[in-house]
């Protein structure tokens, strides 16, 4: 009973400003469903670069303990590490109470003091701006 009050409260402030509630209500229940998928979809992409970066650095640490892995393809694999080592770093705090505050919190403080702690295929840097 005391959430149907609350909610005829909620929907006589929102009929002041809007001429059909719920519709406003479901527009922006559909808009933040589609934001989660996009999201989403983001994710699994960056996460499947991550995926086959961290194949190809094994990879050519197998050839490497052979003595058959140029010096360009070690610095590609030693970098992939570095991101693989980042992404660890990360999974600490992901375990943490209040992960989702700490976190971007880290990665904004660590990107104004210029460290780079997200690995490469998550960064939202352009390779323009590598090269400066």
């Amino acid at each position: 009973m005391v959430f149907t009050l609350k909610l005829l409260v909620i929907m006589k402030h929102l009929t002041k400003f809007h001429k059909a509630p719920i519709r406003v209500i479901k527009i922006n229940r559909t808009r933040a469903k589609i934001n989660l998928r996009r999201t989403m979809v983001v994710l699994k992409v960056a996460l499947a670069q991550e995926k086959d970066e961290t194949k190809e650095m094994l990879a050519i640490y197998g050839k490497a303990t052979q003595g058959k892995a140029s010096k360009q393809e070690m610095s590609i694999a030693h970098a992939q590490f570095f991101d693989v080592l980042k992404g660890i770093g990360l999974g600490v705090f992901a375990v943490l109470p209040f992960a989702p505050i700490t976190i971007p919190l880290l990665v904004k403080v660590a990107d104004l003091v210029g460290v780079d702690l997200l690995p490469s295929s998550f960064s939202t840097k352009n390779d323009s701006d590598e090269t400066k």
